[in-house]
């Protein structure tokens, strides 16, 4: 008898994997979905390994197969064991990254009355109200009850009602999500020269309707859509029905990929030629490249160009080379908004054979992508982090575009796993070739490539199409001498008069600012009362369109008050500025501008980034306001002037990374200046403009920020030189959050003595940076060392601990 090691989609199954005996009838391979009993339930599970002897005495049977073949590949499985293990996350978590969109089916609880009628005397008013939705509906979900009533007094009064023996629990698997899309297609079923002589007698029958379809059959060269008829034809249902009875249409079910690049126009382009240092990149590139065959050893290139210095084309180039091989390749960027550009460049070159993911994609768009993938129907996958884990057959390539960028790490979920060190872990699995390239590389990044663990290539040149070109001056504005000069509003006076000589030579502007809304915060200006969240320890903003105050951690909002709720003054004021701001400022200093705001709020519905950049592009607005979604790989070569409002935003937060992230976004959104035929020039406003980050960015000086910024994180044993791992705990109860801390912090001190494991070190616990979230209170904690993963791998945590490895943030 075999056996099998099953991850199974249960939160109680956490980091481990369960053993059940296979039955002679059932044909098993890892990476295949099965049914298995776990409790009282069978739920889906994902087989990862099997084996001729059982890791447990006594062992279940698979009940069965949910499909025929496998649908993860040998090294999927083999990565999601290990994203499982580094970073700590449930088994079924990790394996759940690879699998087809809408494939996990939870349990749904059901309730319904045990017996007709209720006595309803002996029950209050929210039980009678449960008892007669039961009545109504009959069967009804725990998950419809909670909309209804709220979900904690749902689940009260069911467990009153279950207590009373009222009503019976049963739990199912929730419907299937997805299907493939199948499109109705009628068909003439008669040979031409019939054709005429059934109009004739349809038409003698009155069937006038049933006739014109015929007639509009017959002159298709192939089937249509019943869509297609309709659009010819007003014409009912029972009207095909009729047709297809008498054996005259036949109407057959054909599958139609939801393409979501169905909108994408681009035409083929040819071969640019390419720099002397693009051509010497691109050689090192190539020979590699060319011994894989010979040498499956992990190989990680870290192209460190700078802004506009032609990375793009290295990747068109390296996935060229791959795909001539027979292989194929994955290519990530930071942010959705980013796919548009990128996959205009990728499809010109590799016309019908890429494909997109992301969750801006409809769940029929991923499923059918995802197939299209695992079935060899594309060459390149381009994507947010999550396109990672496309089944892409023959992977031989990997290319992280911007690979400094933070949202490369996934923060919200577990697994919390960062996408560039997964990817070199699947790149070891496999054996193909990763390439990183950011014009401010990581600096845990940049110091790996300086210590040859990955190999380090430069772009030194700007490509503009002016040729070879300087990168963007770059003017630093003290705003205190501003206020000094008595200028109080949001623009220096040289942004002021740089704007406008580029409004009055007919060129654009990008505006960065890293806050959202019109005022970050409102106070009473008599007894200084801010106004804040409920749910949250942070002040509401208040956003213009909207004409509410919004939290941005948990989006509860509500109107603004018209007195202050504490003192009843009218003296309320608005402080801070956000992207809402700017954009009336810069209507009011500028009238004759036409202006767009691109953050967060004005991209929610679909398509919107592809709306707003092709607006932009096409020059139907002068002036260009957002967030750091403007800051990230943008080519926009009318643009010849980028402002930072203020770089101070990030600068000060409490966190070792700071001045990395604001030279990064500084350097990046300079960057985004002089593309074109006209040289850029750019404009940082600040506070402090002394500080190491401020003077590196205005000089496009990377190498000068790494070396200070490197010794600042060997003074205090922060990354590369260590490891990191957050904790917070959250709860409801201020004091038991503060409890459970300090009890594992005493926890994690003893067991690093027991180990001995002197270079362990435990800052905090302390409350959060945000001490109360969605109405939890957190306290964390870091943990600094080495191989933290494996000291943490035999440890249990209570429920409401997160752990998250590698964070790429600590606040």
């Amino acid at each position: 008898m075999k056996y099998a090691e099953v991850a199974v989609n249960s939160p109680i199954a956490q980091r481990r994997s369960f053993c059940y005996s296979i039955p002679p009838r059932l044909t098993v391979d890892v990476g295949q979905a099965v049914w298995v009993p776990f409790g009282a339930k069978v739920l889906q599970g994902i087989v990862v390994k099997l084996s001729d002897y059982p890791s447990v005495e006594d062992t279940k049977e698979i009940s069965g197969l949910i499909t025929s073949s496998p649908l993860l590949f040998p090294d999927q499985v083999e990565l999601a064991l290990w994203l499982s293990k580094h970073y700590l996350a449930s088994l079924f978590d990790a394996v759940a990254l690879m699998l087809p969109p809408g494939f996990e089916r939870r349990l749904v609880t059901f309730l319904q009355l045990l017996s007709y009628p209720v006595d309803l005397s002996q029950l209050n008013s929210e039980q009678r109200q449960v008892i007669q939705f039961l009545e109504d509906k009959g069967k009804v979900s725990l998950r419809e009850l909670g909309r209804k009533l709220g979900k904690r007094k749902a689940e009260m009064i069911t467990q009153q009602l279950l207590r009373r023996r009222l009503v019976a629990k049963s739990q199912q698997l929730e419907a299937i999500k997805i299907k493939p899309r199948v499109v109705p297609y009628l068909k003439l079923q008669i040979e031409r020269d019939r054709v005429e002589t059934e109009i004739v007698q349809l038409r003698a029958a009155r069937a006038y309707k049933q006739a014109a379809v015929v007639e509009f059959l017959a002159k298709q060269s192939q089937p249509v859509t019943l869509a297609e008829l309709r659009k010819a034809i007003v014409c009912q249902r029972a009207v095909i029905k009729s047709l297809e009875n008498s054996g005259l249409v036949s109407v057959v079910g054909v599958e139609v990929r939801r393409d979501p690049l169905a909108y994408l126009r681009v035409a083929s382009m040819g071969l640019p030629n390419l720099t002397p240092s693009q051509e010497v990149v691109w050689q090192k590139i190539r020979n590699s490249l060319a011994q894989r065959g010979r040498n499956r050893s992990p190989l990680v290139f870290l192209l460190y160009g700078v802004t506009g210095s032609g990375k793009t084309e290295i990747y068109l180039r390296a996935l060229a080379e791959v795909i001539a091989q027979g292989k194929r390749g994955i290519c990530l960027v930071p942010e959705i908004a980013l796919t548009i550009q990128t996959i205009e460049r990728f499809a010109s070159r590799f016309p019908g054979r890429v494909a997109v993911i992301h969750s801006g994609l409809s769940l029929g768009e991923q499923f059918d992508e995802w197939h299209r993938i695992r079935e060899g129907g594309c060459d390149v996958v381009i994507g947010p982090r999550s396109a990672l884990f496309a089944p892409q057959p023959d992977l031989e390539l990997i290319v992280i575009d911007e690979e400094h960028e933070w949202t490369y790490k996934q923060s919200d979920k577990s697994p919390r796993y960062h996408a560039r060190e997964v990817a070199v872990k699947l790149a070891e699995l496999s054996g193909a070739v990763v390439i990183l390239g950011s014009a401010t590389p990581d600096v845990e990044t940049f110091y790996r490539g300086q210590r040859g663990e990955y190999q380090l290539i430069e772009l030194k040149e700007r490509i503009t199409p002016r040729g070879l070109s300087p990168l963007p001056e770059v003017e630093v504005v003290d705003l205190r001498d501003e206020l000094k000069a008595g200028n109080r509003s949001l623009f220096s006076r040289s942004l002021s008069r740089a704007m406008a000589a580029a409004l009055a030579h007919h060129e654009q502007v990008i505006l960065f600012l890293n806050r959202r809304g019109m005022a970050t915060f409102i106070q009473c200006r008599d007894c200084g009362f801010v106004l804040n969240c409920q749910h949250c320890s942070s002040a509401l903003t208040y956003h213009l369109a909207a004409k509410k105050l919004i939290c941005h951690h948990c989006h509860y909002s509500c109107q603004l008050p018209q007195v202050c709720p504490q003192c009843r003054s009218e003296r309320l004021k608005f402080q801070g500025i956000g992207t809402q701001r700017v954009e009336e400022e810069t209507k009011r200093f500028f009238p004759q501008a036409r202006v767009l705001r691109w953050d967060r709020d004005v991209t929610s519905r679909r398509q919107a980034h592809q709306e707003l950049l092709a607006k932009f592009r096409a020059h139907e607005a002068d002036i260009l306001i957002g967030t750091q979604m403007i800051a990230k790989g943008l080519d926009l070569p009318q643009v010849t002037l980028a402002g930072v409002i203020s770089a101070d935003s990030g600068l000060n937060l409490p966190d070792f990374r700071a001045g990395e992230r604001t030279f990064q976004l500084l350097c990046q959104v300079a960057g985004r200046a002089g593309r074109g035929l006209v040289a850029g020039r750019a404009i940082i406003q600040t506070y402090s403009p002394e500080h190491y980050a401020i003077r590196a960015a205005s000089g496009h000086d990377y190498l000068a920020f790494y070396a200070q910024e490197l010794n600042y994180r060997r003074q205090f044993g922060y990354p590369p030189f260590s490891q990191l791992a957050r904790f917070i705990f959250s709860h409801t109860n201020a004091v038991t959050c503060r409890k459970e801390a300090e009890r594992l912090s005493q926890l994690l001190i003893a067991e690093g003595d027991r180990r001995g494991m002197p270079d362990l070190r435990l800052i905090g616990p302390v409350p959060a940076f945000v001490p109360r979230l969605r109405g939890y209170y957190q306290w964390q904690m870091i943990l600094c060392g080495t191989a933290l993963a494996e000291f943490l791998n035999d440890m249990t945590f209570p429920q409401g601990w997160i752990v998250d490895i590698d964070p790429v943030g600590v606040v």
